[in-house]
Parts: C-alpha cells; structure tokens; sequence
C-alpha cells in the first residue's frame, strides 16, 4: 500500500509530518530521523529507509508465499522459503519504485522530499511542501500508480516466454499482478491513497478551494475504509480473487479479516490526518507559540509536587519546569502525571519522577508562529514543550492540548 505525497499524512500516516521551509530558517534543522529504520540509500539525494515493520511483513508474505510454493511446486522442499523470500524483497522493490516516482515529480517541481520509507503495506515518500496547483497535484499523485502499471506491464512480456508452473513463472506472475494490485489500490479516489489526491486535485480545480478538494478526498476515503473492512473478507470467501491470487498466494480466511481491518484502519487513519491537517492549515495564522504558552515556575528535582504545586499557585502558573543548580531547564513536569498522583502522596513525590526529560527538539523558540511552530511540534512529538526567547530564559510551557484546543476554536469560526 502507498501512501505517497504530503506528509500530513499519516501514514499515520499512513500516517507520516511535512515541515514547512522558509519561515524558520533560523531555527535548528532536524536531525537525519532515527526513527526511519535501515537507511539503504539515497538515490537522487533522498534517504530510503526500511522501516522495522518491513521486516513483519516480509517474514509473513515468505510464509504465506512459501506455503502456497508448496502446492504449485512441491519439488522445492525447504528452498521454496528462499523463492518466497526473493518475491517479498523484489515486491518491495517495486514499490520502491514506485515511491521514486514521486520523488522524481516532486523534485522536477521543486517540491523537498524529506525521505522515502517502505513500511507496513507498501512505502511513503514524505514530500515536506504542498504542491501549488491543482494540476501538478494529479501530477504527482498519477505517477505512482502509472509506474506500477508499466512494472505489471514489463514483467508480463516474459511471462509469455517462460513455462507454466515454473520457478520464473509463478515469480513472474506474482510481481505482475501485486504490482497491478498496487496501482489498482492506489487508484481508488480517496485519501490517503493517491487516487484520494487525484480526486482531492480534481475538486480543487473545480471549486478552486483546495480545502474543498481534501473534505471530499478524505470523506471517500472513510467510506472506502469500510468498504474494504466489509468486502474485502466477502470477496476472498466467495472466491472472486481466488483466480487472481492462486499462483502467488492467498490468505485464510482469519488472515483474510486481519487484512482487511489492518487496511481499513490505515486508510480511515489516514483520511482522518489528512483532513486536520488541511484544516490546520487553514488556520495556521493562528497558531503562535508566545500567545499558546502556559506561565510555568522553575523548581529543582527534588522539589515535592505539593510544594512545586503550591509554588505555581501563588504565581499564577500552570506549568512546571525542572530545573538544575544554575538554573538550566532540564525537564518538564506532566499534566498527566500530576493529575495521576493521588493528593495525599504529593508531599511525598519529588517532580522529578513526573518530568519528561527535554530533548533539543521540544526547546521551542517563543516567536515561532504558524506552520513553523506546526512543523517543530510535528518533528518532535511530545505532550509538553517548553517555549524559551531567544536569549535561552524560560518562556514558559506550551502545552499540545492547549494547541488542539485553539484549532478547534479556530476551526469552529466561519470561513472566511
């Protein structure tokens, strides 16, 4: 499954986040991601990653590929583990060229790509910039999907010269038809897949409101979502697909049913993420960290949470921060876990126990606004953040429920 393109994704995106450009260029550039996988390359200077899920994935096609081997070509014994092997690397393969494809359109119309990562069903290519127009949008959705078409096309001409029931024949057979799988997938009009991107580009056109384009694509999706929970154990129970897949490998029926509900969550997933981020979008002016931020108070580690508590009271905080000997934030106490600490045992906690260690990421300067804010809460994910000016002295902690919250009041105004 692919889930190319803006990395407001998610797959969940999905998921996946698209960090703008330009309007924080005087903040630190995030580190290469340790979190992608195994890095394998960079082809066109962009960094593929293997995510650790792959290697699931690939271990059950192996399985499910080997056993159905079995049956068609009973002769390989054990080795045919070591054919189905070979079909899950050059499966992923084609994905992977799929993915380059829409790095390559991305790049020609100067949109950054961030990396390509392949992953639980399929890969991502997470593109950091929306495209400008409703026609390079198609563009760079259609890609995809039409390079698969050509791999399902190229390992058809020497299907015709191999035999039947063969080592060659049935590998060939079976990148043919899960590469025209995967553009058939991709295909379908809703969000995240890139046929959701192409209908999102269409109605964009239309109405010339890309927002509109993005509610339809992702409403699509949903519906898709449950439609491919629903049909698709229906479709391999009655046999439709028992044609289609008997030379590569099918599933059982509880197999079936995992599948189904594991693509109906991405999907689902995904339409949800692309829908709030286009709304965030929409209301990114909004967001500005210096009027977001909650008034916090400096406490060393060993502090109880009562005294810290009593501190903030008198100050009128509602946050706070951790600090060393010289008075350098080291930490930032959480709203969770002081809400899950029963009042009679707060003497007795020092707040050291309840913070979260501040990592470079979640240092947020104070004049960060719009999607330059979007972007570092997005390459950082916590709960807290702590906002600082420029001189390093401690702003104050911003909050992402605090964040929700303002977008929800943004979102709920009318449009203008």
């Amino acid at each position: 499954m692919d889930e190319s393109g803006d990395s407001g994704r998610p797959q969940p995106g999905a998921g996946g986040g698209d960090p703008g450009t330009g309007p924080d260029k005087g903040r630190p550039r995030r580190p290469e991601d340790p979190g992608g996988g195994l890095l394998m390359g960079r082809p066109f200077g962009v960094p593929v990653y293997v995510a650790p899920s792959w290697f699931v994935v690939a271990a059950l096609i192996t399985w499910v590929f080997g056993g159905q081997l079995d049956r068609v070509l009973p002769e390989l014994g054990a080795a045919r583990y070591l054919v189905a092997l070979f079909f899950a690397i050059a499966f992923y393969a084609s994905v992977l060229v799929h993915e380059l494809a829409h790095t390559v359109a991305a790049l020609r119309y100067k949109l950054p790509v961030r990396r390509i990562q392949l992953q639980f069903f399929g890969g991502v290519s997470e593109i950091e910039k929306e495209s400008e127009t409703p026609g390079r949008e198609f563009v760079l959705a259609f890609v995809g999907p039409l390079l698969s078409l050509v791999l399902g096309g190229l390992f058809y001409i020497p299907l015709q010269f191999v035999e039947a029931g063969t080592v060659p024949g049935v590998l060939l057979a079976g990148l043919m038809v899960s590469n025209l799988i995967v553009a058939a997938f991709n295909l379908l009009p809703g969000l995240p897949l890139d046929g959701g991107r192409m209908l999102r580009a269409v109605v964009w056109k239309i109405t010339g409101k890309p927002m509109s384009g993005t509610v339809a694509a992702a409403w699509v999706g949903r519906g898709l979502a449950v439609t491919v929970l629903v049909g698709l154990p229906l479709l391999t129970h009655t046999g439709a697909l028992g044609s289609a897949t008997s030379d590569i490998g099918g599933v059982e029926t509880v197999t079936d049913a995992l599948l189904a509900a594991i693509l109906a969550a991405i999907i689902w997933t995904g339409a949800g993420n692309s829908l709030r981020m286009a709304r965030l979008r929409e209301h990114l002016p909004d967001l500005r960290a210096r009027t977001l931020t909650r008034r916090a108070v400096p406490v060393e580690s060993a502090t109880p949470l009562s005294e810290a508590l009593r501190r903030a009271n008198e100050a009128g905080a509602r946050a706070l921060v951790v600090v060393d000997g010289q008075g350098q934030a080291k930490g930032v106490v959480r709203e969770a876990a002081i809400a899950g600490v029963p009042e009679h045992r707060r003497p007795w906690v020092a707040v050291s126990g309840l913070a979260q260690d501040i990592t470079e990421g979640m240092r947020v300067p104070a004049e960060l606004a719009g999607e330059a804010l979007l972007d570092r809460l997005k390459a950082t994910p916590a709960t807290e953040y702590l906002v600082v000016e420029e001189t390093g002295e401690i702003y104050g902690v911003l909050s992402t429920t605090d964040v929700e919250r303002a977008f929800v009041a943004a979102m709920a105004r009318p449009a203008a």
